[in-house]
């Protein structure tokens, strides 16, 4: 179910609110470009100053419109269980399909924590649940360990975002968790390399812009077009590589402003990229077709 080009979706602002109209048009350029889940409130997605109401309003916007033709796999997770707990029932309540937890930041948990915190949660709300491993973020790594202990133990715990960058880790949890966990990549530029690996698809940055493209390399190696697939990742590349020139998702909303796919408007303490920054994300998007000189 959870599979494919999954977007991580950008919240669009208008005057320093969610632009409802901005976000509808988004989720139906995504599904009409064959993104396969939509996962709204995530980092790209600017959860983190998003206020509770509007946290709960951006899921249930993007559960309205998506109307069950896709999977929406809703950010809920917090450095606070309790937190975590009442988003994820909101969440739920809203109708989405399941829920990304995202490590708790700050606080650095041990391992024996961070089995809690996902355990109480997933005791809590009767929804599939999606765990979100990024050290460079949170401080703290979920070992493949405490991640097969989790799937083991969790009939709702199905799948992990991975975004540590380490390729021996995905695969120790794959080989751990078997065939029916997912193994999802949380970063652009391995996609295709987890894929080789066991791995079922992306959460995806790039997306938001080329989402046909993310979705036709998957595609690909599903196939065993292999040669095709590399041809994509490697076509993708300078583009990841450009998303991710200063800290995301500024050039991606800066990128998507460029298009016309929604204003770039971001949230303090995120601020407006850096003149040289946007020159080389302008001459990034061109050679890809995606701007005009």
């Amino acid at each position: 179910m959870f599979k494919g080009s999954m977007v991580a979706i950008v919240t669009p602002f208008k005057d320093d609110k969610i632009d409802e109209k901005s976000l509808r048009n988004l989720i139906e350029f995504q599904i009409k470009n064959r993104t396969s889940a939509i996962v709204p409130c995530g980092t790209t997605g600017e959860s983190a100053t998003l206020s509770f109401e509007e946290h709960r309003r951006v899921i249930e916007i993007t559960v309205e419109q998506v109307k069950k033709r896709i999977p929406v796999i809703a950010g809920t997770g917090s450095n606070s269980t309790k937190e975590a707990i009442m988003l994820t029932k909101d969440a739920k309540k809203a109708g989405a399909d399941a829920s990304l937890q995202v490590a708790p930041y700050y606080n650095r948990p041990t391992q024996r924590g961070l089995y809690e915190h996902f355990k109480t949660i997933a005791q809590e709300v009767d929804i599939p649940l999606i765990l979100y491993n990024i050290a460079s973020r949170t401080g703290v790594n979920i070992e493949p360990e405490t991640v097969a202990k989790l799937a083991n133990e969790c009939k709702n715990i199905v799948g992990i975002k991975e975004a540590s960058g380490n390729l021996e880790q995905m695969s120790h949890i794959k080989a751990l968790c078997g065939e029916n966990f997912a193994l999802i990549s949380g970063d652009d530029s391995l996609t295709l390399p987890i894929l080789s690996i066991g791995g079922v698809g992306v959460i995806s940055v790039i997306a938001n812009i080329v989402p046909y493209d993310v979705a036709e390399m998957i595609d690909n190696f599903e196939k065993n077009n292999i040669q095709e697939a590399r041809r994509i990742h490697y076509r993708l590349l300078p583009l990841v590589k450009a998303m991710f020139i200063e800290t995301n998702p500024i050039p991606v909303k800066t990128a998507m402003g460029l298009m016309g796919l929604c204003n770039p408007d971001l949230r303090l303490p995120l601020s407006k990229m850096s003149s040289e920054n946007l020159e080389k994300l302008k001459k990034v998007l061109i050679d890809y077709g995606l701007l005009k000189i």
